[in-house]
């Protein structure tokens, strides 16, 4: 049986290469995509969103989230993921638009439809989660379980000091959904920095993404070629090398195998009052808060198993009898 997921995102290079693992692996299934502001503003995720939803074969709803975060003002990362979301690549002009759904209605939707069944994957800022909480509070237990992209725990921050950007970007709504997680029957699973960027793209991965293109011309191929090129040229400008780290995969593909990473669990609050520190996200090692763990963070990444499992994975499945 193929797991179906609802995917929340804001695609972004990374998030594209997640998508083409699901619409690749024979063991998941897109159940629904919802757009993010994040990477980008939320109008060019949604449409990165419905391209790629396309091209990949993914039948299932893509909806709009929310315009801005729950409190402060959007912030983008263009220097990063390029003005569009998807680095150097072009796309193609949309053929089908979103539906009138918003983001969090999805959520509420998708859950009641198939309670217990669902798996939520949020692979960008929290808002449209945190917002269908209002709408519906059984969320927690009426998903099967939820994987969160996010965080940095003892890890240096990718965004502030010591703040992961899909938190920073809206600390609030990361906040409001720890909390109200923390009641599911299952603890979420938090992939955070520590965890992520031991996944690191080199030139040897880049060449790999380059022979898929040429091999299988699917569209998607060719796009994230494009893509990946201009994230290594950040991360080398960055002062990183010639490389990316690649993130939501990592987190996508423990939620479908619950392979390539072991997990722990940890009781984890987000700050939102610090001067220096706000949108940090805190994990208590010593139990002085008294509270019992609200997450498993993942732990004991095996970076190489992964990259070659997500490799041969859209080799496979962007074969050429696949493409559109």
């Amino acid at each position: 049986m193929a797991l179906p997921l609802l995917v929340d995102c804001d695609t972004g290079i990374d998030d594209a290469i997640a998508l083409a693992y699901l619409a690749a692996h024979p063991k998941a299934r897109v159940s629904g995509i919802v757009s993010t502001g994040g990477n980008v503003e939320v109008g060019a995720v949604h449409r990165n969103n419905l391209v790629l939803a396309e091209l990949l074969g993914i039948d299932a709803p893509v909806a709009r989230g929310a315009e801005r975060p729950l409190v402060q003002e959007p912030m983008y990362a263009d220097d990063t993921h390029g003005p569009g979301g998807l680095g150097h690549a072009v796309l193609p002009a949309p053929s089908r638009t979103g539906g009138p759904r918003s983001g969090a209605q999805l959520w509420v939707d998708l859950a009641r439809e198939r309670p217990g069944e669902l798996t939520g994957l949020v692979l960008g800022p929290h808002t449209n989660l945190a917002l269908a909480l209002e709408i519906e509070p059984e969320l927690p237990r009426l998903l099967r379980r939820l994987h969160i992209m996010g965080g940095a725990i003892h890890h240096r921050g990718n965004t502030g000091a010591t703040s992961e950007w899909n938190i920073a970007v809206d600390p609030e709504a990361a906040q409001r959904v720890l909390s109200v997680f923390s009641s599911a029957p299952q603890r979420p699973v938090m992939g955070a920095l520590e965890a992520t960027e031991s996944v690191r793209f080199t030139q040897r991965e880049l060449d790999r993404f380059a022979a898929l293109a040429e091999s299988t011309g699917h569209p998607v191929a060719q796009i994230l070629v494009d893509a990946l090129r201009f994230y290594f040229e950040f991360h080398e400008a960055d002062g990183f090398g010639w490389s990316a780290h690649v993130h939501d995969p990592l987190v996508t593909a423990h939620a479908v195998t619950g392979d390539f990473a072991g997990t722990r669990p940890l009781a984890v609050d987000v700050e939102l009052a610090g001067t220096l520190t706000r949108g940090q996200t805190v994990g208590d090692e010593l139990g002085r808060w008294g509270r019992e763990p609200n997450l498993e963070v993942l732990t004991d990444v095996r970076p190489g198993e992964f990259i070659e499992h997500l490799l041969t994975a859209l080799e496979a499945g962007l074969a050429p009898a696949s493409a559109g």
